[in-house]
């Protein structure tokens, strides 16, 4: 995949000296999702309630990459840590970055805490990346299906207690 750092990104790490970059980071060897930043030249007041589009420091393509049955999507995904501890979410919940995206990426950050505001800080990690593939399938506009005998019920019809 190919990876461009915004301008503000390579001032802010040029800042903060080696504390951390900008770009996608894995915290462990076992790590699933990589780590994104804020990148934001000043400490940033979420207050309850508040959405905000913070950006991340790079635009990255991941069209790049040449796939030949499936192509690859990124899934921007909340912190466990920052919406279990201190409410923040994100707002879209999940954000689907489609393989031909190569703007800037951004994560729509919500406190969705009732009682207090959140410091949202310059290099704070604020989501993570996974990426999955992404099949695109031919539909084939039919009529009717064929009958299964493992669904009987329709909707919600195997929730039942």
């Amino acid at each position: 995949m190919k990876i461009i750092k915004t301008e503000l990104a390579l001032d802010l790490e040029e800042k903060y000296q080696d504390k951390f970059t900008f770009a996608p980071t894995l915290a462990t060897v076992g790590s699933a999702g990589y780590d994104v930043r804020a990148c934001i030249k000043e400490e940033l007041q979420l207050r309850p309630g508040e959405t905000f589009s913070i950006p991340l420091g790079f635009r990255l393509y991941i069209g790049s990459m040449h796939l030949s049955a499936a192509s690859l999507a990124g899934l921007l995904l909340p912190r466990s840590g920052l919406g279990g501890i201190n409410g923040i979410v994100l707002g879209n919940l999940v954000g689907l970055i489609d393989p031909d995206y190569q703007h800037e990426w951004k994560a729509i950050v919500w406190n969705r805490n009732h009682d207090y505001t959140i410091t949202i800080k310059p290099g704070m990690k604020i989501a993570q990346i996974i990426f999955v593939p992404a099949i695109m399938p031919m539909f084939e506009e039919v009529a009717d299906f064929e009958e299964t005998t493992t669904r009987t019920g329709g909707f919600n019809s195997t929730g039942a207690y």
